[in-house]
């Protein structure tokens, strides 16, 4: 047996016991950082099977903006953790639940197992139509170009999603800036990494995004970055977070959707099809739609995270 044999059997133990520990942890916040590790091992799974664009995706999400979320929630609940806690389902709901997800895994094994040899898949009809997307990244010419519909909708759901958090506020506050101010010693260590980091990130992400014609990456991941950077700043008290009555955070948020939706339009007069791209200008529309869905990526993401708008200045 092989090292690698051997990491890729210690890399899948790990992750099945700590699956096992995060959900039958009882401290809301310890399985909140349970799993956020076990997202970054996921990400790791990913690597091992080649799928990189994926593991930048778990990474950022998994182990990133969900644990955020999370951790947020967590600390929401502390007050009701301890009366949670001892409502203890009986020994018939536990008997049920265990019944219910070991039929539910059976039935995946089999579905899985069931599956024709080779499976169907329409990987020889993308690789044969790959060069007329003008990119050389099969996970971006399938993104932008083969399912580029699920790809539109994907970042609707998620300014949707923006606007459910929003919902939350109350009424005088709608417009108001998200969150607590954050105040920080301005000569203390995170201001310093603030400083430090945000640049380079900033970096980061536009290349990120730039390689993701030929490379793994894309705008979703360099988005990431991006807004990771920006909760990084307002964390160390260097800006504030805008209030969200602005004209132009408002563009920003749409201006990614809305681009990748007149791209589409124009299809139909220059290529014939809804979100066609012309040979020619296929790479070109492709850069023209992914540079402004990063930065809405971006704006969605850090001010999912920051919560519904709690003060007016």
């Amino acid at each position: 047996m092989t090292m690698a044999s051997l990491f890729d059997l210690a890399l899948a133990a790990a992750v099945l016991a700590l699956a096992w520990w995060t959900i039958s942890t009882r401290e809301a916040f310890a399985a909140v950082i349970d799993f956020v590790a076990y997202g970054l091992l996921l990400a790791l799974v990913w690597v091992r099977l080649g799928a990189v664009d994926v593991a930048l995706t778990e990474a950022a999400i998994g182990g990133g903006l969900t644990g955020g979320l999370l951790i947020g929630a967590a600390a929401r609940l502390r007050a009701t953790e301890a009366a949670a806690a001892a409502e203890r389902p009986g020994p018939a709901v536990r008997l049920i639940a265990a019944v219910g997800s070991a039929l539910i895994a059976a039935g995946l094994v089999a579905a899985v197992l069931s599956l024709p040899d080779p499976a169907p898949t329409l990987a020889p009809n993308a690789a044969a139509n790959l060069a007329a997307t003008g990119v050389g990244n099969p996970v971006t010419a399938v993104l932008m170009a083969f399912r580029a519909t699920d790809t539109v909708l994907e970042k609707v759901v998620l300014l949707l999603a923006l606007i459910g958090v929003w919902s939350l506020a109350a009424d005088r506050f709608w417009g108001g800036r998200p969150g607590p101010h954050h105040q920080a010693d301005p000569n203390g260590a995170l201001a310093f990494l603030a400083r430090l980091l945000s640049p380079l990130g900033i970096v980061i992400g536009a290349y990120v995004l730039w390689v993701s014609a030929d490379e793994p990456g894309g705008a979703f991941q360099g988005g990431t970055i991006l807004a990771a950077m920006w909760l990084l700043v307002m964390m160390a008290g260097l800006t504030d977070a805008p209030p969200l009555r602005r004209r132009w955070l408002r563009l920003l948020l749409i201006a990614g959707p809305a681009i990748f939706l007149a791209v589409g339009a124009a299809g139909l007069w220059l290529a014939g099809a809804f979100l066609a791209y012309p040979v020619a200008w296929a790479k070109p529309l492709i850069l023209l739609i992914e540079v402004p869905m990063m930065l809405t990526v971006a704006v969605t993401l850090g001010l999912l995270l920051a919560g519904p708008p709690r003060r007016l200045e």
